[in-house]
């Protein structure tokens, strides 16, 4: 065959695909369904989406489309919902309708439906109130996890204080005391910031988090059947999961051995307790299965958004030293050399606002974790069918024009009144909305506040000498830490 021929056969092989999906998109779009960029054949909108952030292509398509749109990543349609009012009004005013999780082929790989944060219907329901239950009871909101907290605040000054104001990268220590808080609430003992495996879980973690959100892995969520076959982030992540799991079995299996139900001491002793409470019901959730998901998922929620909005703070401190000096002299003020405690927020609304402010533009899970509708809905005027797959997007809501002054500024004003008050704004959700808000909400409050507090309280931050200009630039990821980067904790007298 020429050239000439196989050029025209590749022409109408492209043209076929291409009736093939406008027939296919008019056959399956019902009516009344958001508009979008038009998809082509195979790929859909893959074209012009942003696989690295692709929030960024949604916050721009938004510009042209409106607050409910419709984008199609391979064969899958998915409705885009922008905005505080938008999202609030899915989230909130419908949270029933919107309160499904949507299947994701990695998330099927890596929990099938199993856990907390990725699970669905009654199993989802059992294990959120399980783990609401079990972290209450283990003392979130209480001085007891006040306390634990404290300790890994004092731990991560000690280890700051060892490199004498000089330059270093805060990645693993700030990640080690953050998630020993989780890591004694599921284990019942904080680990050693040396220890090994206490390390390799942390290096897991991370990178996780990152690669579940990576090119490699929206293709193989796009086309799972052709990319199990590949190489790449995809099969990294399924083989990371395997080892937490692995380590996971065998600590709460070590647990069972001493597992005493009248004094239990961590929440994997309360599942387990209450897996042989429930031995006889061939419908408990409370199996194996779920036991390691539902760890694995504290683990990386209860350590990576926490630690990296933590990091995002310090640098910002580097970046805004006028914001970081009025922090120190409210901390002077009210706290003096005490100890810092959760209540000293009443007293500190500038501190507080900085602590809101460094969330709101931190924007650390900017895409959201992705929902399903639940029932046929008609949300703003359009139809959206039981099982649609939407993307409520979080830094479309954190970076609200109409919520916000300057949203693409660092400006603790957003939460502060004319009078220096601080200002609770509705806008503000970090945590999502709704039914799938974040079950660890109030940790992660007391969390951010106690961590920056002491540290702020230690040491004055700094961008080293040889660094002309602190960088903003988020780094890619389902949570988006800032780039790697050194920071100097000089302590004050």
């Amino acid at each position: 065959m020429d050239l000439l021929s196989s050029a025209v056969w590749a022409v109408v092989l492209a043209l076929v695909l291409y009736l093939l999906s406008v027939l296919n998109d008019w056959k399956t779009t019902p009516k009344n369904f958001p508009s979008g960029p038009r998809p082509l054949p195979i790929i859909g909108n893959l074209h012009i989406i942003n696989l690295k952030k692709p929030y960024l292509s949604l916050m721009e398509l938004s510009k042209t489309y409106g607050s409910v749109f419709t984008i199609q990543m391979g064969m899958t349609k998915m409705v885009v919902l922008t905005g505080y009012e938008t999202v609030k009004n899915a989230l909130v005013n419908h949270a029933e309708e919107f309160g499904e999780r949507a299947y994701v082929p990695i998330f099927k790989a890596l929990q099938n439906g199993m856990g907390l944060i990725l699970s669905h219907g009654d199993n989802w329901k059992a294990m959120r109130r399980f783990t609401i239950t079990t972290l209450r009871d283990f003392g979130m909101g209480k001085c007891t996890i006040e306390d634990r907290i404290l300790e890994e605040c004092y731990h991560l000054v000690q280890r700051f204080q060892s490199f004498q104001g000089k330059p270093f990268d805060n990645l693993i220590s700030v990640n080690a005391a953050v998630g020993n808080v989780i890591v004694a609430i599921l284990l019942g003992h904080r680990m050693d910031f040396e220890d090994p495996t206490f390390l390799r879980l942390l290096s897991l973690t991370i990178d996780n988090a990152r690669y579940v959100a990576s090119p490699m892995t929206v293709l193989y969520n796009m086309y799972p059947g052709v990319m199990r076959f590949f190489p790449g982030s995809h099969k990294t992540l399924i083989t990371n999961v395997a080892e937490i799991n692995e380590f996971i079995t065998k600590t709460f299996v070590s647990s069972l051995k001493e597992l005493d139900a009248n004094d239990m001491r961590s929440l994997i002793d309360a599942f387990l307790v209450r897996q042989q409470e429930e031995k006889d019901n061939q419908h408990s959730y409370f199996h194996n299965e779920n036991l390691i998901s539902l760890v694995r998922n504290l683990l990386t929620a209860g350590m990576e958004t926490t630690a990296s909005t933590v990091r995002w703070g310090l640098l910002l401190m580097t970046k805004y030293p006028e914001v970081q000096d009025k922090v120190h002299k409210e901390i002077e003020r009210v706290i003096g050399t005490l100890q810092p405690k959760y209540d000293h927020r009443h007293q500190m609304p500038y501190t507080n606002a900085v602590i809101h402010e460094i969330q709101r533009f931190a924007n650390i899970v900017p895409m959201n974790l992705p929902h399903q509708t639940t029932k046929d809905v008609t949300f703003m005027g359009y139809f959206l069918p039981k099982g649609t797959y939407i993307i409520p997007l979080l830094t479309s809501v954190l970076k609200d024009k109409t919520q916000f002054a300057e949203p693409e500024l660092f400006n603790p004003q957003h939460f502060l009144d004319s009078d220096g008050n601080f200002v609770k704004r509705e806008a503000f959700m970090p945590f999502s909305a709704g039914h799938r808000v974040c079950a660890g909400e109030n940790l992660a409050k007391t969390e951010l506040f106690l961590f920056i507090t002491s540290l702020l309280q230690k040491f004055t931050f700094r961008k080293p000498p040889y660094v002309s200009e602190v960088d903003l630039t988020a780094a890619a990821g389902i949570i988006t830490p800032p780039m790697p980067h050194e920071i100097c904790a000089v302590p004050r007298l």
